[in-house]
């Protein structure tokens, strides 16, 4: 291993871009000089081992560098960060160097044998490991420190010296795949392999879960509909109804866990293992060993991590909970005015005065969400969490939480403290509605409209360029860099599970909830592949075996409809009817409704295996076989250290 991770094994004749790194114009020269020198230097030496190649601009300034790596460099990082490949065997295995011939389709010649999605994945790696050793400062801006074990992208990012890293698109592939994915219209599943061959499993994953949630979504709609038709005011039949929502909600969700884990495992992700995990960029702490790796890395007390987070993280999202229903009761308290002024004057001054109330309470929604979202952000990042998932899984439920106060507290108000069924469902589907309608037009549309503009104006000015570089590359490049940044799925899956809420919530209350959500899931999966393909820069690669703490927070709101549909039944006048004498016995036989139906979902959740039969097996065997080679080779020590 020591002599392939020599320098003269990562030379490249033929250099392959395959990252774009852009500093900020003005950059001193001793600082590109450094830091370009720690992308290409040895591993030995603290290096990222790679390949780096300036690009000249129109105007002669080289503050976009690309960077690449050899064949070899490549296969020796996928052993680094732990991918997992397919073997001749059929089995999926650990890739490693050593044992390279066993797995499938490889060869010394065979550049295809790791994915672009997983070489980018690879050099991301590598840029976000390069750590500060002895350095006190980077070279030429003395105000931005280092210290041992700092990242030293994420130094030059906070710093102001490093404006962006991204991906290059292969725009062959990407053609290819935009005509198998959304380029006609037609009915039938997406080619989620191809989606993540090229932008990884996270977001395959996200787009494989929106198509299997708007199929699961068409039972509800199909029922709904007759419901909706033919029993609009009759509670009594919306009983199996909302029973049948319950018990619909459950089975969908365990199943999906069982065609993630199937995806997943022909992914190889579902068999990789946390400890490949590298530190987050942003994670800091003194320079010591990993106990489980051995290798050299940050290292942060969990007990300061916890009291951060219990601390203060946890009162500071508990205030925002009641400033967010403070805020809601004063909104109340307006309607009630309008409608009292109203009542007065009956003007058409006072009639225009009826929507005042639920404008001034948008705008303030929207502006709490925003500055929210920074503070979650920020607490995050301060609660200094080593691995990426930590982070994003503390991030998800500090917002999560907020925005499920935000979308829902006016209706749980509505329905169980004005006890306003007319107003409730007229509310539902007026959130509903329009919030698909403003998603759909601020993702896509706008963002697509604003992107092709921006390309009209790019490619005037690059015909009329006079240069001996690579016009196409330059033209790719500069067209790239001004594309808007994909944060992630975290927008896409709140967005399906405010949905959820919408559906299952209420059902009995707006049964044509599905229906509007299979309609606008239809749009959203074209949508979604227009911006990933022609709206956004190509997004780094993410590995991932499931969709993470989302399913938890699908599984919680499936929970709560348990509780808010039975209450809402009981509710109802039929059923007060049966109990004229006693309302205790109306509330006992409820909540032992509602008992026996959480039951009965938790009884499903543990029937349902979360991993098909024949996936725990590949998995035990895989286990076995890691314990029997490590038995044998503790043997074979065993035995030398006799012979000696």
């Amino acid at each position: 291993m020591a002599e392939s991770w020599s320098f003269l094994d990562t030379f490249e004749s033929n250099f392959r871009p395959l990252v774009v790194i852009e500093l900020a114009k003005g950059t001193k020269k001793e600082t590109i000089e450094w830091f370009t020198k720690r992308i290409v230097d040895k591993k030995a030496n603290g290096g990222a081992q790679l390949l780096v190649k300036p690009l000249v601009t129109e105007k002669g300034e080289e503050n976009i560098y690309l960077v690449g790596a050899s064949h070899l460099r490549l296969l020796l990082g996928a052993e680094t960060v732990g991918l997992v490949k397919e073997c001749n065997d059929n089995s999926m295995r650990t890739f490693t160097y050593s044992s390279r011939k066993t797995f499938r389709d490889f060869a010394d010649d065979n550049h295809n044998f790791l994915t672009m999605a997983e070489c980018q994945y690879i050099i991301k790696h590598e840029l976000e490991n390069l750590r500060a050793k002895d350095e006190k400062m980077i070279p030429g801006y003395p105000q931005a420190k280092l210290y041992p074990g700092k990242s030293i992208v994420r130094r030059l990012l906070t710093s102001g010296i490093l404006v962006q890293i991204f991906p290059l698109h292969d725009r062959e592939e990407l053609k290819k795949l935009r005509h198998s994915w959304y380029g006609r219209v037609k009915v039938g599943y997406q080619p989620l392999d191809e989606i993540r061959c090229y932008f990884g499993e996270t977001i395959a994953l996200y787009f494989g879960f929106l198509e299997y949630f708007t199929f699961a979504l068409v039972p509800m709609a199909v029922i709904g509909i007759p419901y909706y038709v033919f029993a609009w005011e009759d509670y009594d039949k919306y009983v199996m109804f909302a029973t049948f929502n319950l018990l619909w909600s459950t089975v969908i969700l365990e199943v999906w866990k069982r065609i993630c884990a199937i995806v997943t495992y022909r992914w190889g992700t579902l068999l990789m293992k946390r400890q490949f995990e590298e530190p987050r960029p942003g994670f800091h702490g003194v320079l010591g060993i990993n106990p489980v790796t051995g290798r050299e890395e940050p290292v942060y007390s969990s007990i300061k991590r916890q009291i951060r987070i219990y601390l203060v993280s946890l009162p500071f999202v508990c205030l925002c909970l009641y400033f967010s229903l403070y805020v809601m009761m004063i909104y109340f308290d307006l309607e009630q005015w309008a409608l009292d002024y109203h009542e007065e004057n009956e003007s058409n001054f006072s009639s225009l005065m009826l929507f005042v109330p639920s404008i001034i309470y948008a705008v303030v929604i929207e502006i709490m969400n925003r500055i929210y979202r920074y503070a979650a952000e920020f607490l995050t990042s301060w609660e200094n969490h080593r691995l990426e998932s930590s982070y994003q899984n503390h991030l998800i439920l500090k917002v999560l939480v907020f925005n499920f106060l935000n979308c829902f507290a006016s209706l749980f108000y509505i329905a169980f403290v004005l006890f306003d069924m007319k107003l409730l469902r007229q509310s539902l589907a007026t959130l509903l509605i329009t919030s698909q309608i403003l998603n759909q037009f601020a993702e896509s549309l706008l963002p697509y409209w604003l992107q092709k503009r921006h390309k009209k104006r790019m490619k005037k000015r690059m015909s009329s360029l006079k240069t001996d570089t690579d016009l196409t590359l330059v033209e790719q490049i500069n067209l790239e860099k001004e594309m808007g940044t994909y944060f992630g799925t975290f927008d896409d899956y709140l967005e399906l599970f405010l949905q959820f809420g919408y559906v299952s919530l209420f059902s009995c209350v707006y049964p044509l909830a599905a229906v509007f959500a299979v309609l606008n899931n239809i749009t959203e999966i074209y949508s979604d592949a227009l911006k990933m393909c022609r709206v956004y820069k190509r997004p780094f690669a993410e590995p991932t075996a499931n969709i993470g703490v989302w399913q938890l927070a699908f599984e919680t709101m499936s929970v709560i409809s348990v509780v808010t549909n039975c209450i809402l039944i009981g509710m109802s006048p039929q059923v007060n009817a049966l109990f004229p004498d006693s309302k205790m016995d109306l509330i006992l036989t409820v909540a032992l409704v509602e008992h026996l139906l959480l039951a009965i979902k938790f009884i499903m959740a543990f029937v349902i295996p979360d991993k098909p039969r024949d996936i725990q097996i590949k998995l035990a065997k895989l286990e076995f076989e890691s314990l029997e080679a490590l038995k044998q080779q503790q043997m074979k020590l065993a035995a030398e250290s006799l012979k000696e």
